[in-house]
This record gives structure tokens, C-alpha cells and sequence, in this order.
């Protein structure tokens, strides 16, 4: 399979609030829109967004629900300039983005801000993309070796540079061993005090790019990948896996 990351998926309570935000704040563009009877689908990126990059879907329901952000999802980080993280950071201060935790506050390393919906994003400093493409997608997880063995056995990913093992956490970095650094990574922070963590609703899905859906499916299976959505169930056009903690993971093709 390809394996590369295609889209990440949140929930949005108000849909032209968070687009107004995005094009705003990170000039994001859309890509794309499925409007279905009951809910749409938004694909936004940067308009020079690198051809492995990945999007961002915003999902919006029409019944007028509320979201659970949850703590098993952590962030999406979006990328600077090297230089430019205190710039970045006060043009959206500038702009009326709320004030989360400061590039000082992180020791000038990165920086946090939230969306409409409370979804965080993190601004990371990169020599590489497009300003406010979408570097990495943090989950949180029980069992490092687990997680580690999940994207390894089941994706075929290789651990990429980027760990930090810290006194109390660390954090690994996973992707396909061919991806270009325009691609995103999927984080894994493990905290190492035996915690628990609530999914939430207001996190979907990461979305992995395959060459042939039945193809990969089936080599999910052999894999004893969890069958959670079966391509037949979703009409060919994509399936639904989970990983050891119960994250989903979508699997699409892409022309």
C-alpha cells in the first residue's frame, strides 16, 4: 500500500464559522465537498499544498449536535518559517485568534493556538511545505510498544526522526520510509504514568492513502487489523480500521 497520510478529519459545530476561520487565520483554500442529506465533508490546504501533502476535512452534521473534544486526540501542527514563529504568532494574535500558549511559553520551540472548537493546533518551525501545511497529527497512547508495533506491522511505517523521551512522556514520530518530508507524520505521545484517555467525538479519523482498497484491506486482515468497516459496508469507496487504542483510521484511494 501506499500508506501516505491523505486528510485528518475533526467535527465542526458551525460549518461557515471554522471555514471563515481557516481561510482567514491559515489561509486555507477548499479542495473539495461532499454534501450528503444529513452532514458535509470540507477539504481545506494551503493553495500550494505539496501533492503528498494532506488536507484537512472539516465534518459538519445538519442535526445541530455538540462535540466532546476528548484527550485521546492530542493536535494537529501546522508549519512555519524557521524564523518565523514569533511573526506567525502575533499575526494571529493580531487577527483575534485566541491567546492558548505562546511561543515563550513553549521555549521558543512552537507554539499552541485553538480553533471555533476548541481543536488544538500546534505552529511548529519547518524548513520545508508550505506556510500552514499540516506537519504532523499527535495521538496520545497507552502502550508505546503497542502503538509503535500498530504502525509498523499494520501500515508498514518506520519510525522518523523527532523522538523525545522526556522524564515523564515521550514522543515518537511515524511514517511511511519513503514519504517526503512534505508529508505528515502521525505522533505518538505516551505519558508514563499509566493514564487512561476519553475519545471524544470531536476528533474523527486519520485518513491513509492505498493504491487498491480491497487489496490493502485484505492485507489489513491477514494483519489482524480490527475489521471495523469493511470496504463492501462503505460502498468500495473507502473503509474504517481502528488502532490499539480505538483512534480510527480511514483507508482511501486517490487519483
Amino acid at each position: 500500500m501506499d500508506g501516505t497520510l491523505d486528510h485528518v478529519m475533526i467535527r465542526v459545530e458551525d460549518l461557515e464559522e471554522s471555514l471563515d476561520w481557516y481561510q482567514t487565520h491559515l489561509n486555507y483554500e477548499e479542495k473539495g465537498r461532499w454534501e450528503a442529506d444529513t452532514f458535509t465533508n470540507v477539504f481545506l490546504g494551503p493553495e500550494d499544498v505539496h501533492e503528498d501533502g494532506a488536507l484537512l476535512e472539516l465534518t459538519y452534521n445538519h442535526d445541530g449536535r455538540t462535540y466532546e473534544i476528548g484527550d485521546a486526540w492530542g493536535h494537529i501542527a501546522v508549519r512555519v518559517p524557521e524564523d518565523a514563529l514569533q511573526e506567525s504568532y502575533d499575526q494571529l494574535m493580531a487577527e483575534g485568534v485566541e491567546d492558548y500558549r505562546d511561543p515563550e511559553s513553549c521555549g521558543n520551540r512552537y507554539a499552541f493556538v485553538t480553533d471555533p472548537d476548541g481543536h488544538e493546533i500546534e505552529i511548529v518551525k519547518r524548513d520545508h511545505g508550505a506556510k500552514w501545511s499540516i506537519d504532523h497529527t499527535m495521538i496520545r497512547v497507552e502502550d508505546a510498544d503497542e502503538a509503535l508495533g500498530y504502525w509498523t506491522r499494520k501500515f508498514e511505517y518506520t519510525e522518523v526522526p523527532g523522538r523525545w523521551e522526556a522524564d515523564s512522556f515521550s514522543n515518537y514520530f511515524v511514517a511511511p520510509e519513503d514519504a517526503p518530508d512534505e508529508a505528515i507524520k502521525v505522533e505518538l505521545t505516551y505519558n508514563y504514568d499509566g493514564r487512561e484517555y476519553t475519545m471524544g467525538d470531536g476528533w474523527g479519523h486519520v485518513a491513509v492513502r492505498v493504491d487498491d482498497l480491497d487489496d490493502a484491506w485484505d492485507d489489513l486482515m491477514t494483519r489482524e487489523a480490527p475489521d471495523y468497516r469493511d470496504p463492501a459496508s462503505c460502498d468500495h469507496n473507502y473503509a474504517f480500521t481502528k488502532d490499539q487504542d480505538g483512534h480510527e483510521v480511514e483507508l482511501v484511494t486517490r487519483d
